[in-house]
Formats: structure tokens, C-alpha cells, sequence
């Protein structure tokens, strides 16, 4: 999860309907930690919660969630007394996000363009002018990995860079491939057999 970006979850372990309940009686935020294969990554994100939606019979519940910040954890803490859930002390790292109208424009035009070749529609519900990297970061295909490389990055010009190099390295591939999809639908197929001349 990127700050600014807004997430719909569903909770029903325990421990985090215990967070939620609080956090929400007490209008504080929670931290969501990147997990990879490792296990806890160092970095995730501050979430607020903007909504409890439903609280089902059975104490589960559908949230809405907002994005804050990046945090850095410091150390975990798993166990707190009295509480299901565990914990860490953090840190927020200085967050660059001067905005660069003409970069961004670049890479939503990169972006549309590879969502042209998979056939997909996105809106991306801001104008183009008020949107940011994180607005459009899960827009570019980015695996798991290269996300946690993303939300590492603290200046907007290094996201943007990132998305790029991402989007310039994979839409040839994408386009690729739609260029052999076509020659394969061509198989068996009548074509015109082009002429040639063989005094020339």
C-alpha cells in the first residue's frame, strides 16, 4: 500500500478486529508492513481508516483504509500486554514530493499505453494534474519486489524515474507479444501471397 492510496479490507482474525476497533474508537492511525518472502519487511505504510463499513454477525468487518506515510520499522515488538496484536517502534523518513507536472504526464502516457496493449481501462480518479506516483505506481505492473523498491524511494523525481525505466523496459515486451498473438491468428488462415520479382 502507497501513501495516498485508498484500500478496501476485510478483517476477521482476532488480533487485527481488536486494532481496528481501537484505532477507530480512538481516531489513530495503524501501520501496515511490507511482508515479502523473508518475512516482515523494514518498510511499510501508515493507514488511517476512513470507514467501517460493515461489522458482521460474527465480528468480522469490511473496512475503507487511506494510505498516510511511509514508516521504517526500528524493531518489532511482539508482544503487548493486553493486546492480541503485535507492534514496533518506527520511524518516518523525510518524504520529498514536489510535484513535476510535465514528468508525470511522460509516464501516465507510458502507462496508458500499456494498459492500450493488454486491453484495460483504468481511471485513474484525479486529474492528471493532481496526481502523484503512488497515485499511479499500481497501474504500471510492477511485481511485489520492485513495490518494496518503490516505497523505498523518497523523492517524487526518483518514483517517476523508477516508472519509467519500469514502463520503457516492458511495453516492447508487451508489444511483442501482441505482434506474435497476430501472427499466430494469421496461421491457417488465407493471406495474399505477394509477388516478386526476380528480374530486379
Amino acid at each position: 500500500m502507497f501513501p495516498g492510496e485508498t484500500l478496501n479490507l476485510h478483517i476477521f482474525e482476532p488480533r487485527y478486529r481488536q486494532l481496528i476497533q481501537e484505532c477507530f474508537a480512538e481516531q489513530k492511525p495503524f501501520g501496515i508492513p511490507t511482508v515479502l518472502q523473508k518475512g516482515i519487511a523494514d518498510l511499510g505504510t501508515l493507514v488511517e481508516i476512513t470507514e467501517i463499513v460493515t461489522v458482521h454477525e460474527d465480528g468480522k468487518m469490511d473496512i475503507r483504509t487511506r494510505g498516510l506515510k511511509v514508516f521504517s520499522i526500528l524493531e518489532l515488538i511482539k508482544s503487548i500486554p493486553e493486546k492480541l496484536y503485535s507492534g514496533a517502534i518506527v520511524n518516518y523518513p523525510d518524504n520529498n514530493m514536489k510535484h513535476d507536472l510535465a514528468f508525470i504526464r511522460k509516464v501516465i502516457a507510458s502507462i496508458r499505453e500499456l494498459h492500450k496493449f493488454l486491453n484495460i481501462s483504468k481511471d485513474f480518479k484525479k486529474k492528471e494534474e493532481e496526481l502523484f506516483s503512488y497515485d499511479i505506481a499500481h497501474h504500471a505492473g510492477l511485481s511485489v519486489e520492485e513495490e518494496y523498491e518503490f516505497l523505498g524511494l523518497l523523492e517524487e523525481a526518483q518514483r517517476l524515474e523508477y516508472l519509467k525505466r519500469h514502463l520503457n523496459k516492458v511495453i516492447p515486451i508487451v508489444a511483442g507479444m501482441e505482434s506474435l498473438k497476430d501472427k499466430i491468428k494469421l496461421n491457417g488462415h488465407f493471406r495474399e501471397l505477394k509477388g516478386f520479382n526476380f528480374d530486379a
